[in-house]
């Protein structure tokens, strides 16, 4: 029997796989320190619990909408007017089993075979293959660590062609913290219109910034930018709901028509309880994300002295979101016990066989010289964590 040629193209994700075998070890009586969460390690606040536990009382676990309940399309309306200056009708909804169901409903409605997206390097580890899904071709961009990773207008413009379809933008980013200006953006909007790309604009992380500048979204930017950007977000990530699994998208009203018909043949509605706490969430008390985003402040600013504190290791301080990039290209080409490290992957599986870390590979976001630490967890596993990478470095000749 012949199989799927694309599924069987798409590869599975290095992230899930490491943090699954971490999480093993650990179930073994395995001492390991894990630097690969892609998720909050706090608990969902008590409200939002609350608000679940009240759903399920008042018998609200039935279908919804496909793009799910009025209630929590209202609260995303005004979660855009007021954090971001953004005028949505309920109508530019839909409400998704996590913001990567909204981007495999994205580029569902809006691609055609081998029509071309833009993404970045590096970039997260499911962009390339969603793309893939919707008989898209992924089109990587370069970026550098001198300039934090970020997207350039030049750079852009170099990957464009006639099949440019659109452009992702991830804004505070997954690989690297970093997080766009508005003057970089407006220039990047302005491209977007010279060639008439559209944009989808991941802003999961939107809320785990650490600066004086808060989140710009780039469809807040002029009437042509809001009318060609798709805007993904989501509850995960600023709320500690992963395993909830909401996530949302805004969007030109017939392209969410198009992901709504897409989503009610494929999933349906999401979980009718997660999306009443979701509610909760965004129309709720928020000190507790405030807590979470300044001990998220304090872990970063502790992993990063401590990262370039270390011979042969460096990084760029990110602005947002729970990563450090960490560069290990000093180390590329030595010896560890006798083998050779030649390339992230292998410094990666020493690095969890001899000294029980476990973090992900840059070359899973396309980039072989650099490893991902996520400071999604407690002081002193990072203290602990640093301490053994410092020593693994040690003994590297």
């Amino acid at each position: 029997m012949k199989l799927s040629n694309k599924a069987l193209q798409i590869s599975p994700s290095l992230t899930l796989a490491i943090t699954a075998k971490a999480k093993q070890m650990k179930a073994d009586g395995i001492d390991v320190i894990g630097f690969g969460a892609g998720e909050p390690d706090f608990n969902t606040p008590k409200n939002i619990q609350n608000a679940a536990i009240d759903a399920i009382q008042k018998g609200l676990t039935r279908y919804t909408a496909a793009s799910g309940i009025v209630e929590l399309k209202e609260a995303i309306v005004n979660k855009f007017k007021n954090d971001n200056n953004l005028t949505y009708k309920t109508s530019q909804i839909v409400i998704s089993t996590g913001a990567k169901q909204c981007l495999a409903n994205a580029f569902q409605a809006i691609l055609n075979p081998n029509d071309e997206v833009l993404i970045g390097v590096p970039y997260w580890v499911s962009y390339p293959e969603l793309v893939q899904l919707a008989d898209g071709k992924p089109v990587f961009v370069e970026t550098s660590e001198s300039n934090a990773f970020k997207l350039t207008v030049d750079a852009i413009r170099k990957a464009t062609t006639e099949k440019t379809k659109a452009l992702i933008l991830n804004s505070p980013n997954n690989p690297t913290g970093t997080a766009y200006t508005k003057e970089e953006l407006l220039a990047i909007a302005e491209f977007a219109k010279e060639k008439d790309i559209m944009i989808i604009s991941d802003e999961i992380y939107e809320k785990l910034l650490y600066g004086s500048e808060g989140h710009i979204s780039i469809a807040s930017l002029s009437e042509d930018a809001y009318n060609r950007t798709i805007v993904i977000n989501g509850v995960s990530k600023a709320y500690a709901m992963t395993g909830w699994r909401i996530g949302y998208v805004a969007a030109p009203e017939k392209i969410a028509k198009l992901m709504s018909n897409i989503q009610s043949h494929t999933t349906s509605n999401p979980c009718s309880i997660s999306q009443y706490a979701s509610v909760e969430a965004l129309n709720g008390e928020q000190g507790e994300v405030e807590n979470m985003i300044k001990e998220f402040k304090n872990r970063r600013d502790f992993m990063v002295d401590r990262i370039n504190s270390i011979d042969n290791l460096s990084c760029v301080k990110p602005e947002g979101a729970f990563y450090v990039m960490v560069n290990i290209s000093k180390v590329l080409g030595k010896e560890f016990n006798g083998v050779t490290i030649k390339d992230s992957l292998t410094f990666s599986q020493l690095l969890l066989e001899e000294e029980k870390v476990a973090l992900v590979p840059g070359i899973a976001f396309g980039v072989d010289e650099f490893v991902r630490l996520s400071y999604a967890t407690s002081v002193e596993n990072i203290k602990e964590g640093l301490n053994r990478i410092e020593k693994f470095i040690k003994n590297i000749q």
